[in-house]
């Protein structure tokens, strides 16, 4: 009974962190729900996922109903058992009517603490199917973190090496690299291009620190980043896809990411319009100092575009950061604002070594070097003149894109 029990918290427990995730998919996916007019599918799915809670609901109730069932009649047979018992012995004159009174005030406290027993193993039961799914996300060993003897290092170089370095998912065991070599040089501009799910979004997480390798080593300079990832990190400063919009001020949005760097206003101006972010102020009251987001008094929150624009200059500013990453940098602006920033790139990174992540193949005019992912490798490794000539892989998605332009 008691592992029926614990099979029916734990589908329990995982059903209702399924009907919670839905939930929260499509809170905050409404504004496509209400596009598409998919109300009423969104309801029924919520019903149906309720009615499958309820079933599990009652299937555990069903357990728990025959567990205390169970427990009320040991009760029940044990009084019945001193009582019956006891009168025979005291009609044979074996016990005094005495005997019996208190042997049967003895059954009442040792049911009761049987009676504990058995409500902390029913309650054990539900907590150990808790512990179990935290267990599964706390022993997922998928980051990593510095040694215990590990020294900081104030500065590496900017050079980057993957020395057959292999990485799969621990969920569902999806084999994303196999034995992958690359060595970067310090200073050199990097493209990173491929198709949707080649690996290029994984590559960036494994050299921030973000996910361990199962096998292999990644050296940031002449460090393991396994050993030291809190000083490698130092020395890199990065731009996501889902780029973070902090409900703070202008100036607080862009020197979150070097806190220690002295704040001096004429240089941040000067980056703001290196990465085309110098226009936001116009319209602002207070100029670096005003509130934005969409909880600010004034409800001075900015677009797409502007947020991203924000975010470049953030990555911009962590004044010691040897390498600096770009994840889809300019996936929100207006071409215009893209042009601009292409021509200010080499002002940008001043001397860092770049990588570029993008879909959009015009980068690879201001970069040195372009790898093109595919399946979880590098395909193709060169200038964007010697891919060209290989009419390979690059070249077809560069031809692919360009004919739209044409």
């Amino acid at each position: 009974m008691n592992f029926k029990m614990r099979g029916a918290f734990r589908k329990q427990r995982n059903h209702i962190g399924e009907l919670n995730a839905r939930i929260e998919d499509s809170l905050l996916g409404q504004k496509v729900v209400k596009a598409f007019t998919n109300e009423e599918a969104e309801n029924k799915k919520f019903e149906k996922d309720n009615g499958q809670f309820l079933d599990i609901k009652k299937e555990t109730y069903r357990y728990m109903a025959a567990f205390q069932a169970t427990t009320k009649m040991f009760d029940g047979i044990m009084y019945l058992t001193v009582l019956v018992a006891g009168g025979i012995f005291m009609v044979k004159g074996m016990i005094a009517p005495g005997d019996l009174v208190a042997y049967m005030l003895y059954v009442t406290p040792m049911i009761a603490t049987i009676r504990r027993i058995i409500e902390f193993a029913e309650q054990f039961q539900r907590g150990m199917t808790g512990i179990e799914r935290f267990l599964q996300i706390m022993e997922a060993d998928i980051e990593i973190f510095d040694e215990t003897d590990a020294v900081e290092l104030l500065e590496t170089q900017g050079n980057i090496v993957f020395e057959n370095v292999s990485f799969e998912y621990p969920d569902d065991h999806n084999i994303v690299f196999t034995g992958l070599d690359l060595n970067i040089r310090h200073g050199e501009k990097v493209a990173i291009v491929g198709e949707n799910g080649s690996g290029k979004t994984t590559f960036i997480n494994l050299l921030l620190g973000l996910y361990a390798p199962q096998e292999g080593t990644i050296m940031i300079g002449n460090l393991p980043l396994a050993e030291h990832v809190r000083s490698c990190r130092k020395n890199m400063s990065a731009i996501f896809q889902n780029f973070g919009k902090y409900e703070a001020t202008i100036r607080q949005n862009i020197v979150i990411s070097d806190l220690d760097r002295p704040e001096d206003d004429r240089g941040l101006l000067e980056l703001m319009e290196k990465a085309g972010a110098g226009a936001l102020l116009e319209n602002q009251e207070n100029g670096l100092d005003e509130m934005v987001g969409s909880l600010s008094d004034q409800g001075n929150n900015l677009s797409g575009g502007q947020w991203q624009r924000l975010a470049i200059t953030r990555a911009a500013y962590r004044e010691n950061a040897k390498i600096m990453i770009l994840d889809e940098p300019t996936a929100a602006l207006d071409p215009l604002t893209e042009a601009e920033l292409y021509r200010n790139f080499a002002k940008i990174v001043a001397g860092r070594t770049t990588l570029f992540v993008s879909h959009r193949l015009g980068v690879s005019k201001i970069v040195d070097r372009i790898l093109v992912f595919q399946d979880g490798r590098i395909a193709e490794d060169g200038s964007h003149e010697e891919l060209m000539r290989k009419n390979g892989l690059y070249a077809k998605m560069y031809h692919a894109q360009a004919q739209w332009y044409n």
